[in-house]
């Protein structure tokens, strides 16, 4: 008899050109095997790391309406997935869709994309992070950069490299208002090497998953990221096992585009790496 499908919830704008957030968390949780719903919260035609003059459609105001209409039929979500939020009216939003969908079994994993390098994305306001984290309270699970987490928690970002008692207090900073688990991502303690840290509240304990370091920056590789480690717990895996299959998916993107020599606007190519990703899973 076939096992019933999961379904996810993702709430994340959709950027026409440059692969991140809804053009990567689809194709990722597709591949996982999850039905995955989407709220967009805004249309750009491309992404703003590195483009300028791009067009930008905010959707505010259609989030209430979409959540009325599926209340009214009822849908029910094993997930819900937020990523890049553009206001403080959407954090609001987003936080009463939680409040309005989660169930007793629904796993909340909050990517709160609005920072990296040390620095708030130019969107926002220095006010901005106080509000992501009163959402992240909300969530079970929490995918931030170094510097998101650092923002949400009022400390100063520092550069690495990192000792594992700061990442690891890092963690259990994060995970103090509600989080059960939380992932760090940009982590590394010797040249050459870059991954995460996935700490489970209830053991106590953090694991690591690393990958060679590539040269350079790419945009969309903590969506990329946060999708396949959502997809792989999805699926039945452990936070470490996931953790483990989201940074080699991550790292294999991130080297295929760096040898094909691709400009880093354009996104990083994951699709390539899809089959490997599903077998990681126990699928295809």
């Amino acid at each position: 008899m076939a096992k019933r499908q999961k379904r996810v919830l993702a709430v994340h704008d959709i950027s026409c050109f440059g692969k991140c957030s809804l053009t990567v968390a689809l194709p990722i949780l597709s591949a996982a095997g999850i039905e995955t719903s989407v709220i967009p919260t805004a249309v750009l035609s491309t992404h703003t790391g590195g483009f300028t003059g791009y067009t930008f459609r905010d959707l505010t105001d259609d989030i209430p309406a979409i959540a009325r209409h599926w209340k009214s039929l009822g849908l029910t979500f094993d997930a819900i997935y937020t990523g890049y939020l553009g206001s403080f009216r959407q954090l609001a939003l987003v936080s009463r869709l939680i409040d309005e969908f989660r169930g007793p079994d629904t796993l909340v994993c909050v990517d709160p994309a609005m920072a990296d390098n040390g620095k708030l994305y130019p969107a926002f306001g220095p006010d901005f992070p106080a509000g992501m984290a009163k959402l992240c309270a909300k969530a079970d699970l929490v995918v931030p950069n170094l510097t998101e987490a650092a923002l949400m928690l009022g400390e100063p970002y520092r550069e690495g490299p990192y000792e594992k008692e700061e990442i690891e207090g890092l963690l259990r900073r994060l995970c103090a208002p509600g989080p059960r688990r939380a992932v760090l991502t940009g982590v590394w303690f010797r040249q050459g090497s870059l991954g995460c840290a996935a700490y489970d509240a209830a053991a106590g304990k953090a694991e690591y998953a690393m990958a060679q370091k590539i040269a350079g920056s790419y945009h969309g590789t903590g969506d990329i990221f946060a999708s396949a480690l959502l997809g792989a717990l999805m699926d039945g895996l452990s936070l470490s096992a996931a953790a483990q299959a989201a940074v080699d998916f991550t790292a294999g993107s991130i080297r295929r585009t760096f040898e094909a020599k691709t400009d880093v606007r354009f996104g990083v190519n994951f699709e390539a790496g899809l089959p490997a990703y599903m077998r990681s899973l126990g699928l295809g």
